[in-house]
């Protein structure tokens, strides 16, 4: 008995001493605490946290991927059913969400999970049991920069602005915002740790580097600033331990802005190209080459018959300025061309021979493969409105624009509708292969098996998204 009571007496003996001491005089005058640096950096950073809380949703994904079985002893590769969390913001306040690619990759249904309640961080809130959960459908994925925009309806949200990239320091103070492992509205702070950094010397993107904790969960959570702007999305981080160790990254806002305009008109990013290829001179590359100089940006290919070679680059021609701009490295380039209409031109001024040249070269776009074949798709005559898609059949010819096609035959979905009856979770580039294990292999037939149903019938189409098979399960609403 005397254990069980043990805990509790040294709890009330503690909170006695605690409130005598709380009652005794206090050397600290009112006026002294309001004058406190850390008490004003701590106001300051739960005023913050209340303003960007609010916009700030959490993301769960149900689909299916390769999974382990270990039944009878026997370790095997299987499909099986994945649940996984990740976080996302409000971009815009009608309803847009943008989160990581790997966060929605393989998804068959997509939940997101608005706050409610008072953003404060108190213990009412944070134990508050109230919660939002919307559907949301996938509006355009661009898996190359790993960015993905959702779409949740009927709602009226706080949106988050974007931060100007060229405004970021090394140093400056940055909250991570997410559900790491899970856990919702969680924030973190730390520091800018550098403004860009490369995984690959090479590659066409930079990440700014945090030491803001970031854990599996808070990818596609936004990296804000003490003004309340996302200057990025948390992406990965680099670990031995498989959590935080003070390595984390995240995508500029500069190219979610780009990207996210793109996403929401086309579904899919479009590349504008001049048709070079840029590699970063490193100092064994300019002793080996006998350049001029050991750092910068170098032409190391020009593509036949493309803008570049028409305006007379040459491979081995050392870039110097975009539009009069220092060309310093790959990502800063990249951008520069990304952010280019298409129809433009775009200056160039190279080393060739300790000679400077100069190009006005004209901006392409490259064709997305969605593009080129939902031009062949009549709005009225390929509308399949029970599901609210615009369909494309699957013949040689879309086979042949297709990449990772599994099987050449289905329905490509090459556009939503707004004529939808329900609520069906299918975007574009799925392909529906069956329903209800019925091979469809033309719109008639799709029109028809849908036709053929009562309103309220269970319905289960087989899709291909990306390069999984899974399977969408819904029910037929009234036409």
């Amino acid at each position: 008995m005397m254990n069980r009571y043990f805990l509790p007496l040294r709890f009330l003996v503690a909170v006695a001493t605690a409130a005598f001491v709380v009652t005794l005089p206090s050397e600290v005058t009112a006026q002294d605490r309001g004058d406190n640096t850390l008490r004003k950096l701590n106001e300051s950073v739960e005023a913050l946290i209340k303003k960007v809380s609010p916009s700030v949703v959490q993301i769960m994904v149900t689909g299916y991927g390769p999974v382990e079985s270990t039944e009878r002893g026997n370790t095997a590769l299987t499909l099986g059913r994945q649940r996984a969390i990740g976080s996302g913001f409000v971009i815009d306040p009608t309803g847009y969400i943008v989160t990581n690619a790997h966060v929605v990759s393989g998804a068959q249904r997509v939940q997101v999970v608005v706050p409610e309640g008072p953003p404060d961080g108190s213990l009412n809130a944070v134990l508050s049991t109230r919660t939002n959960i919307l559907p949301a459908r996938v509006v355009g994925v661009a898996r190359e920069i790993d960015l993905a925009l959702l779409k949740i309806d009927n709602v009226k949200l706080t949106a988050l602005p974007l931060g100007l990239y060229r405004n970021i320091r090394q140093g400056e103070l940055v909250l991570a915002f997410g559900s790491p492992e899970g856990l919702r509205n969680t924030v973190t702070l730390g520091v800018v740790s550098s403004v860009a950094r490369q995984i690959d010397p090479d590659s066409p993107m930079a990440y700014i580097q945090t030491d803001a904790p970031i854990n599996p969960g808070n990818s596609g959570g936004p990296l804000v600033n003490a003004d309340g702007e996302v200057i990025g999305i948390n992406t990965f981080i680099l670990s031995q331990s498989g959590g935080n160790e003070g390595l984390g990254f995240a995508i500029p806002g500069s190219i979610v802005n780009v990207a996210y305009q793109q996403l929401r008109k086309f579904g899919h990013t479009h590349r504008a190209q001049v048709g070079i290829g840029l590699q970063s001179i490193s100092p064994v590359l300019a002793a080996a080459m006998k350049l001029p100089r050991s750092y910068g940006v170098i032409v190391s290919d020009v593509l036949p018959n493309s803008p570049a070679m028409a305006a007379g680059l040459h491979v081995g021609d050392l870039l110097l300025t975009v539009d009069g701009r220092l060309a310093d490295s790959v990502p800063y380039v990249s951008f520069r061309l990304m952010s280019v209409d298409a129809g433009a031109k775009v200056h160039l001024e190279v080393l060739r021979d300790n000679q400077k040249l100069a190009f006005d070269v004209s901006v392409l776009e490259t064709p997305h493969e969605m593009d080129q074949i939902a031009s062949l798709a009549d709005p009225e005559k390929n509308l399949v409105r029970p599901l609210g898609i615009i369909g494309v059949e699957i013949d040689q010819k879309i086979a042949a624009m297709t990449s990772d096609l599994r099987d050449p035959f289905g329905i490509l979905v090459v556009a939503r509708s707004n004529e939808a009856t329900g609520d069906i979770p299918l975007a574009a580039a799925d392909v529906i292969r069956t329903l209800n294990g019925q091979p469809m292999t033309t719109l008639e037939r799709l029109r028809a098996a849908l036709k053929s149903l009562q309103p309220g019938a269970p319905v289960v189409l087989q899709i291909q998204r990306e390069e999984r098979l899974l399977f969408v399960a819904f029910t037929l609403d009234q036409p």
